[in-house]
């Protein structure tokens, strides 16, 4: 249940009584005696059902959401079936008849197969012209042979391999003709990453110009990733370099969000992707997750995509991915940056308590701007917030970094998310704040006439409401 509470259920049907009885409880450990029941009904079901049924377990919720685990289930009975002739027949006909809808199954799933294989195919062919169409005009990337790749990284040498993800590996490679160093990205064969969506990613950022983004062939990044940093067995960060980090990200989301002609919501920020150049600048990568929307437009609802731990609640139940949930991301790596860890309900409690210091990265060794690595925690957990409507842009959180905006006043507890879904599109997302001290409600009346618990976030969940001053919680 929405408590987290755990219930258990029997369902039981005596043939001589014709009682069929449902006993609902939620105490723990319960035991089950006949003639307990919370409903029950006289019915023979011998005159409902066939001669011979599957048992099995379904429910539903008719037009909410919800999310609930079945955590076990068993079936008992004391009827004997007969093996006369009839029966057996039944069954027969029975597999007779599943065996024939199988095969016809089969057939139509293998025409629809071939179908989708063929229009797939078009598809491509239709991506492939329009991507040389760009080559040829000059307007798209500068294209490189496979040749000059391979002779660039030593025939892709596993001693020049830089790190391996879903999409394949890195390596180290020098341009003879300009005597750069770049790092490839090769596509492997078995990579996640399907062939639509890595031409997306070279239409992004061919056309994206940002001294914090790279791109697939790109200057070589000596200082690796920003997790090989934080959790590996690199050289530590210096604060003064972890807040020019935060900074020089927040930067580059700036630019995708609200500085293109296009919104880019990235959808796969987190601290792997955030490469450290010979100075120590942030350059966000990897684009094959993202996707371009026209501002203005909300929440864009997509198939689940991105890391677990950097997913935004919303990303999670519904698939939504918006510029408010690369700010989530944003707000985990800002943790990241000022606690070494992931702990955004660890360090919320701390900040509920005003020991939101404690929660630092103790390999800084105290060695730290007490007013930034502060400010950068709140609004990490301001970024994390479950309420999208509530986390702030990234322009209000580049202005709270640089002191040129007021602090949040976040609840002391981190609100627990809600999600209901009725009929009509009109609920929205609902939690339980301590906004002013006492605890707040924040409530959106839903239009569904099946509705009797209405549960949002408008008035109060918005950014502004709190843009107050810490001294103003009691």
């Amino acid at each position: 249940m929405k408590n987290g509470s755990v219930g258990n259920a029997w369902v039981s049907y005596n043939s001589t009584s014709h009682n069929l009885s449902v006993f609902l409880t939620y105490f723990k450990n319960p035991k089950f005696s006949t003639g307990d029941s919370s409903v029950s009904y006289i019915v023979d079901l011998s005159k409902v059902l066939p001669e011979l049924v599957s048992i099995g377990f379904s429910a539903a919720t008719g037009a909410w959401v919800d999310v609930h685990n079945i955590l076990s289930w068993s079936f008992s009975s004391t009827l004997e079936i007969s093996s006369n002739n009839e029966a057996k027949r039944k069954i027969r006909i029975g597999v007779g008849l599943g065996v024939g809808f199988g095969l016809l199954s089969c057939g139509l799933g293998l025409f629809w197969f071939i179908s989708w294989r063929r229009s797939a195919k078009k598809i491509n062919e239709a991506y492939d012209m329009s991507m040389d169409d760009e080559f040829d005009k000059g307007t798209g990337p500068r294209r490189f042979t496979y040749r000059e790749l391979s002779r660039a990284t030593n025939n892709f040498s596993e001693g020049g391999k830089l790190g391996e993800g879903g999409f394949g590996g890195v390596y180290m490679g020098l341009l003879t003709e300009s005597n750069t160093e770049v790092a490839v990205k090769r596509v492997s064969r078995g990579s996640t990453q399907g062939k639509r969506e890595y031409i997306a990613e070279v239409r992004i950022i061919s056309q994206l110009r940002h001294r914090n983004l790279f791109l697939l062939v790109y200057e070589l990044m000596p200082n690796g990733s920003l997790d090989s940093h934080l959790f590996g067995m690199k050289l530590h960060l210096t604060w003064t370099v972890r807040h020019k980090v935060a900074l020089g990200l927040a930067s580059a989301l700036l630019y995708l969000h609200e500085e293109w002609k296009q919104c880019v919501v990235h959808r796969d920020i987190k601290s792997s992707n955030v490469m450290l150049d010979s100075n120590f600048n942030a350059k966000l990568g990897d684009f094959g997750l993202a996707r371009l929307v026209d501002h203005g437009l909300g929440s864009q609802t997509t198939v689940l995509a991105g890391t677990m731990g950097y997913l935004a609640p919303e990303c999670v139940t519904d698939g939504r991915a918006s510029k408010e949930s690369d700010v989530y991301s944003f707000g985990v790596v800002a943790l990241e940056i000022s606690c070494g860890r992931r702990p955004v309900e660890w360090a919320w409690d701390l900040y509920g308590k005003d020991q939101i210091l404690e929660a630092v990265d103790k390999r800084l060794n105290m060695e730290f701007d007490e007013q930034q690595i502060e400010c950068l925690m709140i609004v990490g957990l301001w970024c994390c917030h479950p309420d999208p409507t509530v986390r702030p842009s990234i322009r209000q959180v580049i202005n709270a970094l640089n002191f040129e905006a007021p602090m949040p006043s976040l609840p002391s507890k981190l609100p627990v998310p809600m999600y209901f879904a009725p009929a009509l599109s009109m609920c929205r997302f609902s939690y339980t704040s301590n906004l002013t001290g006492s605890s707040v409600k924040d409530q959106t009346q839903c239009s569904s006439t099946s509705c009797t618990t209405y549960n949002s976030s408008q008035s109060a969940g918005s950014s502004k409401a709190l843009l107050n001053s810490r001294t103003a919680v009691v």
